[in-house]
């Protein structure tokens, strides 16, 4: 009995070594066919936009081509739920954002992914503030002058929208806290929608990601007071970020590459290093930028940590909005 247990011991342990051995196998020649990059959002988004200008020289540092699947719906949890359920082989690779990892989810009872522990993370590949605009005819040129506007006419100056739980509705709920002040908030269907509404004079002011109001800045038809970035950025050089005005406050939009729980390591380190190739070069860094949105790079431990810290200060904020959670 001694015997045979020691022989099935011994077996079980060969067995356990030749699938430790395929594994990094797999991974060392990771890889071998081309690799789906799911994209939660529609053609054309401003997210999907970004994640096109990636695509072929990312294939060319990984040596395999890449190609985009777009699975949009549900504010990114279609396509976020589909990449979590894909094998863990490299061989599909998510482009998250803000919306799908940070906000959609606290708006659902059962979400169908934990952001932070169903996936692994790669890296960012590129932050898009969002800018605080206003009427040209408001009498305000600063953050400060814009709270102070505010708090001397309470109910009567409009916060408009992308709608509810949209970025620009939580950016604007975070202000307002941070700033101690109250707007009405107007929600609108999209963000043409609520920038057109600012323009018009129908509301007053609005925080929208900087390449929705960039054009009308330049027109003259809105006026930046402030940008979402903790610092400064060069992008926007001549426009404070809100930071200066309330310390702390930061609340743009990220994009970055993650993968399904259990991917093995060498595959995530060899998809981080072919990321951080393909925005080295010029030509890909400066149509992210034409994009307004700045290259950033991190570790996979610190962009888990980015979205975690992310994710629960927008459940805060969904709470402080008084969002329905569906």
């Amino acid at each position: 009995m001694q015997t045979f247990l020691k022989v099935l011991l011994a077996a079980s342990l060969a067995a356990g070594n030749l699938m430790h051995a395929a594994s990094a196998a797999e991974g060392d020649d990771y890889p071998r066919r081309a690799v789906r990059l799911i994209s939660p959002n529609a053609p054309g988004s401003a997210n999907d936009t970004l994640l096109r200008l990636l695509t072929v020289k990312l294939g060319d540092m990984l040596g395999q081509a890449v190609y985009i699947e777009n699975q949009a719906g549900a504010a990114g949890l279609i396509g976020t739920e589909m990449a979590k359920n894909a094998a863990p082989d490299g061989y599909t690779v998510l482009s998250g954002s803000t919306a799908g990892m940070s906000i959609a989810p606290h708006l659902h009872n059962r979400p169908p992914y934990d952001s932070v522990n169903d996936f692994q993370f790669v890296s960012t590949y590129a932050v898009q503030p969002n800018m605080l605009v206003v009427n040209p005819s408001l009498p305000v040129k600063t953050v400060q002058e814009l709270i102070d506007y505010c708090k001397a006419r309470p109910g009567q100056v409009n916060m408009a929208s992308a709608g509810p739980g949209s970025q620009s509705h939580l950016a604007g709920v975070m202000l307002m806290v941070a700033g101690n002040f109250n707007s009405l908030h107007v929600p609108y269907k999209g963000g043409g929608a609520s920038i057109l509404s600012v323009m018009t004079g129908e509301s007053q002011w609005t925080i929208t990601p900087a390449p929705a109001a960039a054009g009308h800045v330049r027109s003259g038809r809105l006026r930046p007071l402030a940008q979402s970035m903790p610092t400064r950025t060069r992008l926007l050089p001549d426009i404070p970020a809100v930071a200066e005005t309330l310390p702390g406050f930061s609340y743009s939009a990220w994009n970055g590459l993650l993968v399904p729980k259990g991917t093995p390591r060498t595959v995530v380190d060899k998809i981080h290093a072919a990321l951080v190739k393909t925005l080295a070069v010029p030509e890909v860094k400066a149509a992210i930028e034409k994009q307004g949105a700045e290259v950033v790079t991190n570790s996979p431990e610190e962009f888990r940590e980015l979205v975690r810290a992310e994710f629960e200060a927008t459940g805060k904020l969904v709470k402080a909005a008084g969002l329905k959670v569906n």
